[in-house]
């Protein structure tokens, strides 16, 4: 009997070759999309589960308001570990983690720069499970100056020589260290990466008992079954005893007053496992996922799946009319409609298999690009087990029994009298299969309109005022090596006739080098202090920069006379209620965390700049007159490669051990939003695979629908109609399908963009525009679809459709 089933199926995939390479490759496309977009929500949805102990592990985190900026940070104070495992019992154990910047670190002739180091406490690999290959977890960082590394750098820097014991000199530093173990590769799927690991003994701030500064990640591990919100509830009374009195001390405001004045201040716990994609924190260690785009792209795959599921059953059915004689005689024959219907589930079987294998090979094929846009390491290789790959097939077979039943148990149902009549022909599913229709461009209107919506945002961020000029800036970043002759190298750069200006610093409104921040207030008054940014310039930088004054004067360049002064931003002049009239006013701010401080006159307001992400508002800045390693190079004209080709010339000249460094400011602001521009990459591809695969199922239902009224066309034809009028009738229903389609997807894409869009502080309006041109779209689409069925209807021999019965 199989083997019956099978030799039918295989004619019949034979006789219609053109038809089921459309349906097998429709399936194909929806299980490949749907494959690859699995293996991406798994992945990111897998980060730092590795840890044995991930389950009842959290991170303690800092939020609050002062003076009404919101205030959500990744980093706690040094003490707050401590304090927590010795208050709370339910804390069995407490770890930290300090972040460096990128260090120079050598070994006898070998030297790389940007390493990646942190200093972490003693007890940090029985915290996390970072398996060690060589030396032990317990007291590998016990003695001061010694370092774990990672396998990838232990191949780096000594081959085939055992690590242990050796020395390897931070140069940036000027420290040498003992390797004292050796890690496993931290996982792709952890929300840290690293290959040095130094001890926090080393570190003499990691001491301090400060609860109103710190730089440290913490981490806790719970006891077994302890619910961490009931600890979180108890973080109140630790913020009361601790940091009350250290801010009473340092702005001479304790907690009641500082709570009454609208401020808020506290920890909060974070379970490890949300840390890659529910971290809306400051300073994270990595920049991490978006559960949102976990969501779409999860509701993604499912919709592609069902399009594809949707499209096999419409092309099935629109292949009924040619198998209903076949039905009928089986019928008259004797065969029962459960052998019919597992004639066609077989079939159906047979094909998504089919469909399954070239899925898996499209996927194959689509995963590098993927990769390449998402920045992830997926690959197929579980498929590779049995298991998986059984699991996999089952799949498929399911989708065949799913996506088969419907045309199945409608095939199996024709009475044989009326086919053999040619009398079979029901209509009592078309409201279904115009639903699905409807639904499939539902989707894709709103794939279309997300796609859209995404461009546009990413173009208005490229395009908007930042109130700097980012364009034509080169940013040499390690002149800090060269000592006094970085002098030398700016004046030579301001003689050149292709630069306009050259500025000391490293302070950039992208991608900064520093991100300096203290505590100020106005003319005294520290009841209104706000944590503001600081930027170290010259008086150079304004100009440089493309900025302006708002009201005021920039520094003159005299460390005498404007060493004592400031300039702020609008939005600090506006918080402090100064407006364009703050010169003359104090800003004093905190030198330490025992109430000192300093006042600096106000000598100028500049412009507000956008200096951090366009997901955050302009915050409040001063700058200081104060010279900082680092240039900054606005250059003028198109001889960008010979200007730099003289400055690595002479750079040679100076004698350093390393290359310059730099980068062109308009790339690095552009990085700020490669996310956002390759999910916008990603929303378009799969916005133009669902419409595709949509389509398919739109010629289906073409197919079906001009071989029901082959007689009505015919009379028609006879009658007079001409071939326009065949189409317009043909295509009419279909555009109207399309147009219901829209009437749904607006209100329901507006809303998820709308939300969406929120996340940015500075966005474009979503116009009526986008909704004409995505319904434009899916109407012109599903129009050059559907013409091909109905112009081939319309031009055939009415003789033919007539000559019957």
């Amino acid at each position: 009997m199989l083997k019956n089933y099978f030799t039918i199926a295989w004619r019949n995939l034979m006789r219609n070759k053109a038809f089921s390479f459309i349906n097998i490759f429709g399936l194909a496309t929806g299980m490949a999309v749907c494959l690859i977009i699995t293996l991406f929500v798994s992945d990111e949805l897998s980060y730092d589960k590795f840890n044995t102990k991930a389950n009842r592990m959290v991170r303690v985190t800092f939020g609050g308001k002062l003076s009404g900026e919101v205030v959500k940070e990744a980093v706690v104070m040094a003490p707050v570990a401590q304090t927590l495992q010795h208050d709370y019992p339910e804390v069995e154990e407490a770890t930290r983690l300090l972040k460096n910047s990128p260090v120079k670190i050598s070994y006898q002739e070998k030297t790389f720069e940007g390493e990646t180091t942190c200093a972490v406490d003693s007890n940090f690999f029985s915290v996390f499970t970072l398996p060690f290959v060589k030396g032990n977890a317990q007291t590998a960082l016990t003695d001061l100056n010694a370092v774990v590394i990672t396998e990838d750098a232990a191949r780096r820097y000594f081959g085939d020589e055992d690590p242990m014991g050796k020395l390897l000199v931070f140069k940036t530093y000027g420290v040498t260290k003992k390797v004292t173990g050796v890690i496993k590769s931290i996982p792709a799927n952890a929300h840290f990466h690293f290959d040095f690991f130094s001890s926090l003994a080393d570190v003499p701030e990691a001491r301090s008992t400060s609860f109103l500064n710190g730089s440290y990640y913490t981490y806790l591990v719970l006891a077994e079954g302890f619910d961490y919100k009931k600890l979180q509830a108890k973080l109140p009374q630790m913020t009361e005893k601790y940091m009350g009195p250290q801010l009473k001390q340092a702005i001479g405001m304790d907690m009641e007053t500082f709570s009454k004045k609208g401020n808020e201040a506290g920890f909060y716990l974070q379970p490890l496992t949300d840390i890659h994609l529910r971290s809306n924190f400051a300073v994270n260690l990595e920049p991490g996922g978006d559960i949102q785009y976990v969501y779409i792209f999860g509701v993604t795959a499912l919709f592609m799946l069902l399009i594809a599921c949707i499209n096999f059953m419409n092309l099935s059915t629109a292949g009924a009319s040619k198998r209903a004689k076949e039905v009928g005689i089986r019928k008259v024959l004797g065969s029962a409609k459960s052998a019919l219907i597992r004639q066609f589930l077989f079939e159906s079987i047979l094909l998504a298999v089919i469909a399954s294998v070239t899925g898996l090979m499209l996927a194959r094929l689509g995963l590098p690009v993927f990769n390449h846009l998402a920045n992830k390491n997926l690959s197929l290789r579980f498929l590779s087990s049995p298991l998986y790959l059984a699991g996999y097939l089952a799949f498929a077979m399911v989708i065949g029994m799913m996506a088969g039943s419907y045309p199945a148990f409608f095939l199996s149902s024709f009475k044989p009298v009326a086919v053999l009549k040619s009398k079979f022909i029901s209509r009592r599913k078309t409201s279904l299969r115009s639903g699905l229709v409807v639904f499939q461009f539902f989707i894709s209107v709103m794939l279309i309109i997300g796609t859209v919506v995404v461009y546009e945002q990413l173009n208005y961020i490229r395009h908007m005022k930042l109130g700097f000029n980012k364009d034509q800036v080169l940013v040499l970043r390690n002149t800090a090596i060269l000592g006094n002759r970085e002098a030398l190298l700016k004046q030579q750069l301001l003689n050149d006739q292709r630069v306009l200006n050259v500025s000391n610093g490293g302070y950039l409104p992208v991608a900064p080098i520093y991100n300096d921040m203290t505590l100020t207030f106005p003319d005294g008054n520290t009841s209104l202090s706000r944590r503001t940014n600081v930027y170290k310039i010259d008086h150079r930088y304004i100009a440089t920069m493309g900025m302006q004054l708002a009201a005021g004067r920039n520094f003159s360049g005299d460390l005498r006379t404007d060493s004592s002064c400031v300039i702020v931003n609008e939005t600090l002049a506006s918080i402090y209620g100064w407006g364009v009239h703050a010169a003359g006013h104090t800003l004093n701010f905190s030198t330490n965390l025992q109430g000192s401080a300093k006042g600096l006159q106000v000598i100028g307001v500049v412009k507000d700049f956008n200096f951090q992400s366009l997901h955050e508002p302009i915050g409040p800045v001063m700058m200081v007159l104060q010279r900082n390693p680092g240039l900054i190079i606005r250059t003028k004209g198109k001889d960008i490669p010979g200007l730099l080709s003289a400055i690595k010339a002479q750079w040679k000249t100076f004698g350093v051990d390393e290359p310059v460094k730099y980068s062109f400011l308009d790339e690095d602001y552009t990085a700020l939003y490669q996310a956002e521009d390759k999910t916008g990459t990603i929303l378009s591809i799969f916005a133009v695979l669902t419409i595709f695969v949509a389509c398919l199922g739109l010629f289906g239902l073409a197919t079906f629908t001009a071989e029901q009224r082959t007689k009505e066309i015919g009379i028609r034809k006879t009658l007079g109609a001409n071939v326009g009028q065949v189409v317009m009738l043909l295509s009419g229903y279909f555009l109207k399908l399309v147009m219901i389609a829209c009437a749904f997807a607006f209100p329901v894409a507006w809303f998820i963009m709308h939300k969406w869009l929120q996340d940015f502080a500075y966005r474009f309006s979503i116009s009526w525009w986008v909704f004409v041109m995505a319904g434009a779209g899916a109407i012109l689409v599903a129009l050059a679809t559907v013409s091909f069925q109905a112009i081939k209807a319309a031009v055939a021999n009415p003789i033919n459709s007539l000559r019957t019965e």
